[in-house]
């Protein structure tokens, strides 16, 4: 029998987890969805993910949060990561850092499902090992028995992600894109097997710039001058792919892209983590 993995694309600030809460049991009942895994690293207001966030996104029936360059925006997740197997971070960051870089779940039907999480290179200003190298590394200690495997490829670049796509191809069953926020039109199972995309896009709010209020990045853009970068509200989404993968193969056989609007949340612009609106960098 085939599963189906649901995979959403980087969830920003309190209207990127509204949205999400309000499409994932539409999304479940009309794919039959076994797995979902979530990018929560812009969660608490656009950077970061705190404890009570990991609880939140978790209590919408997620199954596995990914993260990325802004895993450790927030000291207090620091615990979190190294105490549960549920939420990992890229497995290319220096090996004393706190959390893990891949795990092992079942699906409701007891399917094993092993969900890595990598970090490329070019253009990230991350201190990060590198990745190809990395993955081959972290594939190795995968149990054998464990014939799906996914792979969040959280970069900038998409020529990297489409090369580690082909580098993977025939080893994996499903290799995404996540950080730019914007989704790209490339979704395909690859010759040997491996559904890829280059990236997911955002969970977010689409009227904006990467999910950050559009009138404070044009000012910025336009003069120069120092803005507080918040989270927007207008035209949240949810969007990702939807994976159906062979559970005794682990070939891909097909790959769907998600793209579901939702209700825009008055008061959206306020952090989850009671520090504000949230900013900082694009």
């Amino acid at each position: 029998m085939p599963i189906k993995i649901l995979c959403v694309g980087d969830v920003v600030g309190k209207p990127g987890r509204l949205a999400l809460a309000e499409a994932l049991p539409k999304l479940v009942a009309q794919h039959s969805v076994d797995l979902i895994i979530v990018n929560a690293e812009n969660v608490a207001g656009g950077s970061g993910i705190t404890p009570q966030l990991y609880q939140k996104i978790m209590a919408l029936g997620v199954d596995v949060i990914t993260l990325g360059d802004h895993t450790f925006r927030k000291r207090e997740i620091y615990p979190v990561l190294d105490s549960t197997d549920r939420m990992i971070r890229p497995v290319n960051f220096p090996p004393n850092s706190p959390g893990k870089g891949f795990t092992v779940v079942k699906t409701k039907s007891g399917v094993p499902v092993a969900v890595m999480n990598l970090m490329g290179r070019m253009n990230m200003n991350q201190q990060v090992d590198e990745p190809f190298g990395a993955f081959d590394a972290m594939l190795a200690k995968l149990p054998a028995d464990v014939k799906v495997k996914v792979l969040d490829f959280h970069a900038e670049v998409s020529s990297e992600k489409i090369a580690m796509g082909w580098h993977v191809d025939g080893r994996i069953s499903l290799i995404y894109g996540t950080h730019t926020h914007t989704p790209t039109a490339d979704a395909r199972v690859l010759p040997g097997g491996t559904a890829f995309v280059s990236d997911l896009g955002m969970t977010g709010p689409y009227d904006s710039v990467l999910g950050r209020r559009k009138d404070r990045v044009l000012k910025y853009l336009t003069t120069a001058m120092p803005q507080f970068f918040e989270v927007a509200t207008g035209d949240p989404r949810v969007c990702g792919i939807v994976a159906t993968i062979d559970e005794l193969g682990g070939q891909a056989l097909s790959i769907e892209r998600i793209d579901m609007k939702t209700t825009e949340q008055a008061g959206a612009y306020d952090a989850d983590d009671g520090k504000g609106g949230g900013g900082g960098e694009i």
